[in-house]
């Protein structure tokens, strides 16, 4: 028989509480208390995450392979055509995309836009053994690729060294794109003998340079541009 030591009621052999002042029942024979077995585990484990680098292994490894695999079924079954060639360009246009942000963070972005326009001019390169005539490649490939990373290494440029901000770099995007285009339409007419003159690159240049120049005015007047700020939440 055992009485609460608070207040002397008669406890029930199972009490865990004194059912009159709510003392807990301690049995003296026990020093510590007994842990009661749960239906689920209660401690919470955090599996560990997965370092950058091992997933960069992960992926190199995986785009090596399939250059690998497509190389030897183009070499033993499917000899058609050089086809795993371009594969081999795709391969490594993805795996140049992708390598800052698997292993050097830390990259310039100068330097990251120059290794892409480097790959994308190999892609090229491998894609002129599937076609009759390579001309294209140093006449249009090579000058189109140059062209899109220098106006990438220039935005990149403004990025770096000009005031950055919505509005900012809004404005640097729409300039580069309207530069971009017309300097695509330009290689094109050069490349097909025609008149190299802005037809449709035209209109987008217009279009672009619109927004360039209510950007440009919004940047000007800090009233303006602190209402757009507030409007845009940004």
């Amino acid at each position: 028989m055992s009485y609460c030591v608070n207040c002397g009621v008669e406890l029930d052999a199972s009490a865990k509480n004194c059912p009159l002042c709510g003392t807990p029942v301690l049995n003296p024979n026990v020093t510590g208390k007994a842990e009661e077995p749960a239906p689920f585990p209660v401690r919470k484990e955090q599996v560990e995450p997965v370092k950058r680098k091992d997933f960069g292994v992960l992926v190199s490894i995986t785009v090596l392979a399939t250059a690998a695999v497509c190389g030897i079924l183009n070499a033993l079954v499917f000899r058609e055509s050089l086809w795993s060639l371009a594969v081999l360009g795709g391969c490594v246009v993805f795996w140049v995309f992708l390598e800052p942000a698997l292993f050097s963070a830390a990259q310039p972005l100068w330097l990251s836009v120059l290794c892409d326009g480097a790959a994308v001019v190999f892609l090229l390169y491998m894609i002129t053994f599937l076609s009759e005539d390579s001309g294209w490649f140093l006449g249009l490939g090579v000058p189109l690729a140059v062209l899109t990373t220098g106006v990438a290494e220039v935005f990149a440029l403004c990025l770096y060294r000009l005031p950055r901000s919505f509005l900012t770099v809004s404005l640097y995007l729409f300039t580069a794109a309207g530069l971009l285009c017309l300097g695509i339409e330009l290689l094109v007419d050069r490349f097909l003998g025609n008149p190299i003159a802005p037809g449709w690159s035209a209109v987008v240049l217009t279009v672009c340079g619109v927004f360039d120049i209510a950007f440009i005015t919004i940047l000007s007047r800090s009233r303006l541009r602190n209402y757009v700020r507030r409007r845009l939440h940004f």
